[in-house]
C-alpha cells in the first residue's frame, strides 16, 4: 500500500481539490494530512474528506516526518497540498517500482498551473534539473520505507528539508521521474514577483546552504524577505 502524507498549514481552500483527485483515482491508499496548525478549516475538511489527521511541528520536514511515523504503508509519497494529482498517479508509482526493483523512489515530472510565460520556463527549468538529479518536495517525491528509514527520513528542519532528502536519496541508488502523467503544482507563490528576484533567492538560498548556514537561520532569511514582499 502507498501511504501518502501532506503537510498542510491553512490549506482549506486548496487541500479538497488534492483529495479529490486522490480518489478520483480508485487505488487503495493510506491519506494522512500533517497539520502544523492550521487556524482555518484544513484539518476538518480533511477528516470529513476521509483522510487521517495528524498535529505536528510547524515546519514541512517536522509534518512528514510525523506523518510518516504513523504511516503503514511499504511505500511513501509526499505531496504538497496545492498540487493537482493524476488520475492514474498511484499505479504509475506502483507500476515503476514493480518493474525496477532496483530504484529507491522518485519524483514526478512538474507542470506550473499560472499560464504565464515564466510557468512555462518553469516547467522547462524543472525538467532540465531533474535530468541532472535535482528536484523538490513540490514534485511529488516518493520513496520505499526501507529506503527512506535507511537513509535517516525528512529530517525536521526549518527549510530545505526537500533538497537535503533528495541528496541522500538520489545517493541510495537508482531514482525514477514519472513523466506522464505529470503532476500539475499551483504557481500561487510566484505571482506578482519578478522572475529575475526568485531566480536570485533561490540562488541565495542554496549557496547559503551549501556553505553551512543552519536552516533556521535560512529559515529566517526566508520568511524576511517574504514579509518584505507582502
Amino acid at each position: 500500500m502507498i501511504s501518502i502524507i501532506i503537510p498542510t498549514l491553512n490549506e482549506a481552500e486548496r487541500l479538497p481539490g488534492l483529495l479529490t483527485d486522490l480518489r478520483a483515482g480508485g487505488a487503495v491508499a493510506e491519506i494522512i494530512v500533517a497539520d502544523g496548525g492550521s487556524t482555518d478549516s484544513t484539518a476538518a475538511i480533511a477528516r470529513e474528506m476521509g483522510a487521517h489527521v495528524v498535529h505536528a511541528a510547524r515546519g514541512r520536514g517536522h509534518q512528514i516526518a510525523t506523518g510518516v511515523a504513523v504511516a503503514s504503508g511499504q511505500t511513501l509519497l509526499f505531496l504538497h497540498a496545492d498540487s493537482r494529482f493524476p488520475p492514474s498517479g498511484l499505479a504509475r508509482i506502483r507500476g515503476m517500482l514493480a518493474a525496477r526493483p532496483e530504484a529507491v523512489g522518485g519524483n514526478f515530472r512538474l507542470d506550473f498551473d499560472g499560464g504565464t510565460g515564466f510557468d512555462a520556463w518553469l516547467t522547462r527549468f524543472y525538467a532540465w534539473i531533474r535530468a541532472r538529479g535535482f528536484y523538490y518536495g513540490d514534485s511529488g517525491i516518493f520513496v520505499r520505507r526501507s529506503v527512506y528509514q535507511r537513509i535517516g527520513g525528512m529530517q525536521p528542519i526549518a527549510l530545505m528539508e526537500d533538497y537535503d532528502f533528495v541528496r541522500r536519496l538520489e545517493r541510495a541508488g537508482p531514482t525514477i521521474c514519472i513523466d506522464d502523467p505529470p503532476l500539475v503544482t499551483s504557481s500561487r507563490r510566484f505571482t506578482g514577483r519578478s522572475p529575475v528576484a526568485i531566480v536570485a533567492g533561490w540562488l541565495r538560498i542554496h549557496a547559503l546552504f551549501h556553505l553551512g548556514v543552519s536552516p533556521d537561520r535560512l529559515a529566517r532569511i526566508y520568511d524576511g524577505a517574504k514579509a518584505r514582499r507582502v
